[in-house]
């Protein structure tokens, strides 16, 4: 079935992975980013270039997810176009490098406001639309620093995609009496494939980064992201995350999965969340809203 999805951040990464495979298994997929007409014009070209040579339904749309005008236009942009929105996919995010005390707060609200509020602003855009709908789901893409392995010098990082993560677990239970469904798609390290680490933004207070690393050992960031970079196999593939949403998107209703981890690294993320998911389903079952685990299955998505 033909479903009509928003990917965000899909300018490069798991977003532009996640496009293309989507909009291959036939699907009609708005690929969004900011400043199609500058800064991000060579990738809409290259989008329109995949779905030229490949037959396929693949779209770009505006989307400044630190706007939250920019996220109701884009929204209204396909409902306008298609009278719906079946899948949301939340991929928008950007990383950062370095010793965390260099950070300074606003270095960490800016990181929170791009990887939490961002999300948010999308969710008021678009969730009206598919609770109107009863029906619909919402794909988050987190990552599995939220429960496994945390090496030192992305902590700032870490700590964003961990309120990620907390705040799609409650969306997915206030969501559920609606009929919509969630799925979170947990990566681990990949250190080919994407630009997470090329793009890595850094410290403001360099002052401060440089007194911390020259009290250091000599290296020792240099060595920590070798170290990081050798947990990750040869061929860990990126697409393997696109190919698990798709999976996802293409699934039976009421047979979601709650979370899928890819994690080539191994940090034991899998094994955590295993747990941690099932104390949260007991608590549920405790208070008496075990109903909760499940979207409404009066509707179709």
């Amino acid at each position: 079935m033909n479903q009509v999805i928003l990917v965000t951040g899909a300018s490069s990464g798991f977003g532009r992975l996640m496009a293309n495979a989507l909009a291959a298994a036939g699907h009609t997929v708005y690929a969004s980013m900011r400043d199609l007409d500058g800064k991000n014009a060579a990738q809409v070209a290259e989008v329109a270039g995949y779905a030229r040579d490949n037959g396929v339904d693949l779209r770009t749309v505006e989307l400044d997810v630190q706007s939250g005008e920019s996220a109701q236009r884009a929204i209204d942009t396909i409902v306008d176009a298609h009278g719906r929105l079946d899948v949301l996919i939340h991929n928008a995010g950007h990383m950062v490098w370095g010793p965390s005390e260099a950070f300074t707060p606003e270095d960490l609200a800016h990181l929170y406001d791009v990887n939490v509020l961002g999300a948010q602003r999308v969710n008021r855009a678009a969730l009206p639309h598919l609770r109107a709908a009863r029906r619909g789901l919402v794909v988050w893409i987190g990552s599995s620093s939220a429960a496994g392995g945390v090496p030192p010098l992305l902590g700032p990082y870490f700590a964003a995609k961990a309120a990620m993560d907390a705040l799609a677990v409650c969306y997915a239970r206030e969501l559920a009496p609606f009929g919509i469904e969630t799925s979170i798609v947990v990566p681990g390290a990949f250190t080919k494939g994407t630009n997470h680490f090329a793009r890595a933004g850094a410290p403001s207070d360099t002052v401060r980064a440089n007194d911390y690393e020259a009290d250091l050992p000599h290296g020792f960031a240099d060595r920590m992201l070798d170290a990081l970079g050798k947990t990750v196999p040869d061929d860990a593939d990126p697409q393997g995350v696109a190919d698990a949403v798709v999976s996802i998107v293409d699934a039976p209703y009421g047979k979601r999965p709650f979370r899928v981890v890819i994690d080539p690294a191994s940090d034991g993320a899998a094994v955590s969340y295993a747990v941690i998911d099932r104390v949260r389903a007991e608590f549920l079952h405790r208070i008496g809203f075990a109903d909760l685990m499940t979207p409404a299955m009066g509707s179709r998505s």
